[in-house]
Parts: structure tokens; sequence; C-alpha cells
């Protein structure tokens, strides 16, 4: 079990990226949504340990994170939202390497961990080619290879489907659940989606602080018969805004669809909508930046 307690982290220049942030996340699949720029990569990096926090705690069951990085980094598997290959090299070697920076020094026992991994997450086939030939997606699955080696108890994984086509961004999720119930996995994005799809329970952070959490399920059930919807045009959305709240909009074959949080139909036109995960972040969002 990861727990955080009351975890701040402020950059020079007085800028605070996490503000008192608590979280207790199990084993299993946890989801932490935010808009870019809310903290999560910060967040994300304290637990990995690549800094430390200004204050607070992070304990890894009994290990003491901060106090303790190099015992939670020989447990941890990281796949940060931007990481770096040698282009020339192959998926084969690459990962071979850093078996032995894992401490895997034994050569027999290094090889089956590469293969095994390389067929987990289906680069077999391309096991020799060089890393600078991948696509997107392939390269995301070469980084949840090298994520996986040494049997981690905390996988992290930062916005792993941005940027990927919808083929890859199901291969790599069907991936993510494959892993397993038995190591916490954080599961770090922006996209509504990837939690919908695979998390049991999940966490909103904004402007570096935890808005809503729960389980998705229970977060919906809570605004059903609450939200409601209806086309609109320009003129009748500034009207909108001015009385109604207002959680979202999106434009559906060139017209504009309004989502108003309301106990009650807000006016004439407006049809019930069940609230998904997606209204559920757009409420909090926007009930967070009300409150600031």
């Amino acid at each position: 079990m990861l727990s955080i307690e009351h975890l701040t982290h402020s950059y020079a220049k007085g800028v605070t990226a996490l503000s008192d942030v608590s979280l207790t996340v199990e084993n299993g699949m946890f989801g932490l949504l935010g808009p870019n720029g809310a903290g999560k990569s910060t967040l994300m990096r304290c637990i990995a340990t690549l800094q430390t926090p200004t204050s607070g705690k992070i304990h890894f069951n009994a290990l003491d994170v901060v106090k303790e990085p190099e015992m939670l980094r020989a447990q941890l598997g990281y796949l940060p939202q931007d990481f770096g290959v040698y282009p020339r090299v192959s998926a084969r070697e690459m990962l071979d390497q850093m078996a032995v920076l894992k401490g895997i020094s034994n050569p027999r026992q290094r090889k089956e961990v590469v293969e095994g991994l390389l067929n987990q997450v289906n680069l077999w086939a391309v096991r020799n080619k060089a890393l600078a030939g991948y696509s997107g997606g392939m390269r995301q699955r070469f980084g949840i290879a090298q994520a996986l080696i040494g049997d981690p108890k905390l996988i992290i994984v930062d916005e792993p489907t941005a940027g990927l086509d919808p083929e890859e961004r199901n291969r790599f999720l069907n991936l993510l659940a494959d892993i397993g119930q038995d190591v916490v996995i954080i599961l770090s994005t922006h996209i509504v989606e990837d939690v919908a799809d695979l998390c049991p329970r999940m966490a909103i952070l904004a402007n570096g602080k935890i808005i809503e959490r729960g389980a998705p399920a229970d977060l919906m059930e809570r605004l059903k018969g609450k939200i409601w919807r209806k086309a609109v045009s320009k003129a009748e959305l500034e009207e909108l805004r001015a009385h109604a709240s207002v959680i979202s909009t999106r434009l559906f074959a060139g017209t504009t669809i309004v989502s108003v949080l309301a106990d009650a139909s807000p006016g004439p036109g407006f049809a019930a909508s069940e609230g998904g995960l997606e209204e559920v972040y757009f409420t909090a969002i926007t009930q967070s930046k009300r409150a600031a």
C-alpha cells in the first residue's frame, strides 16, 4: 500500500506545484486525473524519488520513501511522460542493459527476463529493430517493458496514452490491465477514458490539490439526475453562463452542446443526461475554479 500524507512541493520563485496532498493507494490500478499543469508529474516524480518534496511523508508499505529512496527504487517500475532511448540500439539490447542496471547479473536469467518481457508487450517480432524505427505505440510498450524489469511492486505510468492512435491505445491499456492486482499501479493522465476503462479507484488533482476521490461508479452515481444538456447558440451560451452552472461545452455537427449541473431542469429544451466520468471530471474542475 502507498500512503501519501500532507505532501507539499514548491519550486523556485515560490511556485507551489503540490499543496497538502494526501492519498492512500492500495494494490491494483489507481487513476490520477487532472489537466495539464495540475501537478500530476510533480507528484509522480516525488513518489518515484526523482525529487524530494518540500514537506510531507510518503510510505510504501513499511518503507519511508523520502528517507530511504534507494530501497524504494529496488521495488519501482516507472514509465515517465517523456523518456529517452538510444535510437540505434535494438529493444532486446536496451532491455538487456537495463536489466543489468536493475541488478540481474546472471546472463541466463537476464535472457529469460528480457525475452519474457518482449513477448509480454508483443514486441518479440521487432526485438532486433532499432528503437528509432518504433512507432509511438511501440515505444510506449517498450517503456512498460523496461518498467516491469525486476518484478516491481509499485508501477507508475505518467500520461502513457497521450498521442497514441485508438488501436495502440487499446493495446496499451489491455497490457496494463493484464499486469495484475498484486502490485500498486498508478495511472496518471488527463484522458478521462483511460481511467474509466481501467481504474476501480481514482482521484482528481487540480492546482496541486486533490479535489475529488473515490470509486468512479460512486462518483458518477452522485451526479445521477443532475446533468442536463441542450444545443444552444453562442448568445444563449453566454446567457446560461450568467445564471446556470455550466460544466462543459462541446461542438457536435457544428452545434454547441452545453452541459449544466442542476437539481432540476434549468429551462426549456434541456434533456436529462446520464452523468459519466467525464461529467464528474468537469464538475470537479469547474467547482474548484469557482472556489479559488
